[in-house]
């Protein structure tokens, strides 16, 4: 990721293991205010848990739908949690939706989908996503998972 403004959306969407440093600023805005969103894998063992853990996170208003749809339309909307910038943060990712490669795979292809959202016009609030992973290893095939799931959308 370069430090010089608006990056390719590929640049905000980080798998890496816990392991790894993490420049903030590669993942955070220089300036303003912000929106850091904790999530764990392990507590996304099917989509209505997936559903929770981003309407807790990013305090979804009432009206969410509680489905992939209405996670697609959340997550580039945002307008509810007004920052200059956000960065969700998922731990334990190969845990998450362990259960269903389809729903992992929608779930990688709404972030995906977010991110390039936000990336595009410059001068929008920067969104960042950073999946961690137990290893390098894993992370690695993370990365791979990722970018067959977004060849088949």
């Amino acid at each position: 990721m370069t430090s010089s403004g608006r990056n390719d959306s590929a640049d905000h969407l980080v798998v890496c293991s816990r392991t790894a440093l993490v420049e903030l600023a590669a993942v955070l805005p220089a300036t303003g205010r912000f929106v850091v969103a904790r999530l764990d894998g392990t507590r996304m063992a099917d989509a209505d848990l997936a559903f929770y853990e981003f309407s807790d996170a990013l305090l979804f208003p009432a009206y969410f739908g509680w489905n992939w749809d209405a996670l697609s339309d959340c997550l580039p909307d945002l307008n509810w949690l007004p920052a200059d910038g956000y960065l969700v943060v998922v731990d334990n990712v190969s845990r998450m939706l362990s259960s269903s490669a389809d729903d992992r795979n929608t779930l990688f292809r709404v972030l995906s989908q977010a991110v390039r959202h936000w990336a595009f016009p410059a001068g929008q609030p920067e969104f960042t996503v950073l999946l961690l992973c137990d290893s390098d290893d894993e992370a690695a095939l993370l990365r791979q998972e990722i970018a067959q799931a977004l060849r088949q959308s």
